[in-house]
């Protein structure tokens, strides 16, 4: 395995707070995969066999309404996992996954999970932290949607990106726009409204990339800070 890859799967929500032993043999069991953009990962009512970590591109989860509509539970990049809440039983994933660019995942089986759980219990900690994060990200959405405007909901998904807490830097975007509304709760020209908005702030959106100049000044206007905003505007 690389060891670009294999760092970002150490880095991962699933792997961080496991003891060195274990994660070097999860990893050893874990196998690499290709996703073209578009393909489908797996379909909402499949079995839940796996458990992935995205280590790059983007991968969208979502269900499909009973009207044929599609509603965006997650989008995921390098870093982000998922299928962990699944290893425990034998159920089917409530979601169907794609890949919305090009993508490139590390699989491991839930079976050889389970059996690993059984010799170190510890292993279900784990699970149970990604499980708690994944449920609380979808409390956060649910509350972005509801309290936020869309130009703060736009402004902590781009800071939820970042690789620092301040100074400058520049994120990767989905090439889809349209996958980014979907995930905040609005529509793509609401997005991009969003977008102009924010250059005020020091957000410069060109394709797929976020160039950002304060990410603490992003981070203030974002959760409503207005006092640490108007101070770090002088």
């Amino acid at each position: 395995m690389d060891a670009k890859i294999e760092t970002i799967a150490r880095n991962s929500l699933f792997l961080s707070s496991l003891p060195e032993e274990t994660v070097t043999t999860i990893l050893s069991r874990m196998t690499e995969r290709h996703f073209d953009h578009g393909q489908t990962i797996f379909l909402q009512g499949d079995p839940a066999e796996t458990i992935y970590i995205v280590v790059e591109g983007w991968v969208k989860l979502y269900r499909i309404a009973p009207n044929g509509s599609e509603a965006i539970v997650g989008v995921f990049t390098a870093g982000h996992s998922f299928g962990e809440a699944l290893a425990l039983r034998h159920e089917v994933y409530p979601v169907a996954a794609e890949a919305v660019t090009d993508s490139h995942v590390l699989c491991l089986p839930t079976s050889i999970l389970t059996s690993m759980i059984k010799s170190d219990p510890e292993i279900s900690i784990s699970i149970l932290a990604a499980t708690f994060q994944h449920l609380h990200s979808i409390v956060l959405q649910i509350e972005q949607i509801k309290a936020l405007s869309g130009a703060q909901r736009v402004a902590e998904f781009l800071v939820e990106l970042c690789p620092v807490e301040e100074g400058a830097c520049t994120v990767t975007l989905p090439y889809d726009k349209v996958l980014i509304a979907g995930r905040l709760g609005m529509k793509p020209e609401s997005l991009s409204r969003s977008f102009a908005k924010l250059r005020k702030l020091g957000v410069n959106v060109r394709q797929n990339h976020a160039a950002i100049s304060d990410v603490e000044l992003l981070h203030s206007y974002a959760i409503g800070d207005e006092e640490l905003r108007l101070r770090k505007s002088v």
